[in-house]
C-alpha cells in the first residue's frame, strides 16, 4: 500500500503566503477577463467557466506548469545555470506588465522566506537572485521555496492556480450579474479540472492564448488589467 505524506508545516506556510492579505501582496492577470465581460462575450457563469478552462489550457498549462516543472527537475540536480536561462525564456512568453510584476512580487517573496534554506541547489539560487544573475520571477521563487518544503510539484501548482482563477473570478463580481453563489459552484469544479491538467501539461512552453488575442484587439479602449493588493 502507497503511503501519502502530508507536509503540514509546507502546507501552513504556503496557505499563508497564497493568501491575499499576505504582506507581499498578491496580483493576478486578468487575461482578458473585463473586455470578455464588456463584450457580453461571458455573460454567465457557465461562460466563465469556459473562460477560465481556456486560460488554464493555453496559458497554465501550456506556459506556466512546464516552467515551474522544469525549476523543481534543475534544482534535483543542481543546474543553477539551466535555471536562469529558463527563466529568461519564461519572462520573454508573458505580458510585459505581468513579466515585471511577477519580477517585483518574486524578490519581495524572497526579503520574506529566505531564512534558514537547508538545500544547497535552493540557498545558491536564492543567492544567483539576489546578485541579480536571476530574475526571482515570482512563480520561480515559490517553486524553488517549494521545493525546499518537499512539497509535492503538482500539489504546490494546485494550490498556486486554484489561488489565481479564484482572484480572477472575482473580478467579474463588480462588472457582471453573474451571482457569486454560481461563482463560488463553479470554482469547486475545479479542483479536479486542475489536478488532471497539471499532471498533462506541456512538455514545451507555449505562449499563444487564442481567446486573449482575439477579444483584446476588437476593444478600443479596455486592457487586461493587473490586480494589486
Amino acid at each position: 500500500m502507497e503511503k501519502h505524506i502530508t507536509h503540514t508545516k509546507a502546507l501552513s506556510r504556503f496557505l499563508q503566503i497564497l493568501d491575499g492579505s499576505f504582506p507581499s501582496g498578491a496580483f493576478v492577470h486578468s487575461f482578458g477577463l473585463e473586455p470578455h465581460i464588456v463584450l457580453e462575450k461571458v455573460t454567465s457563469a457557465n461562460e466563465l467557466k469556459i473562460f477560465l478552462q481556456n486560460l488554464i489550457e493555453y496559458q497554465y498549462k501550456g506556459v506556466d506548469f512546464v516552467f515551474a516543472k522544469k525549476v523543481y527537475e534543475l534544482l534535483v540536480n543542481d543546474k543553477l545555470s539551466l535555471i536562469e536561462k529558463e527563466e529568461k525564456n519564461y519572462c520573454a512568453m508573458l505580458n510585459f506588465e505581468y513579466a515585471k510584476a511577477s519580477k517585483d512580487l518574486g524578490q519581495n517573496y524572497l526579503k520574506q522566506i529566505h531564512f534558514d534554506i537547508q538545500k544547497e541547489s535552493v540557498k545558491n539560487y536564492f543567492v544567483s537572485v539576489k546578485s541579480g544573475r536571476s530574475f526571482g520571477n515570482e512563480l520561480a521563487i515559490l517553486s524553488a521555496y517549494a521545493f525546499e518544503l518537499d512539497l509535492d510539484i503538482d500539489l504546490f501548482l494546485l494550490l498556486w492556480c486554484k489561488k489565481n482563477i479564484i482572484n480572477i473570478a472575482m473580478a467579474s463580481l463588480k462588472i457582471s450579474r453573474i451571482k457569486p453563489s454560481e461563482i463560488q459552484s463553479l470554482l469547486f469544479e475545479f479542483d479536479e479540472i486542475l489536478e488532471k491538467e497539471i499532471q498533462e501539461s506541456s512538455q514545451y512552453m507555449n505562449s499563444f492564448n487564442p481567446l486573449f488575442e482575439e477579444v483584446i484587439y476588437q476593444h478600443k479602449v479596455l486592457e487586461p488589467k493587473m490586480f494589486v493588493t
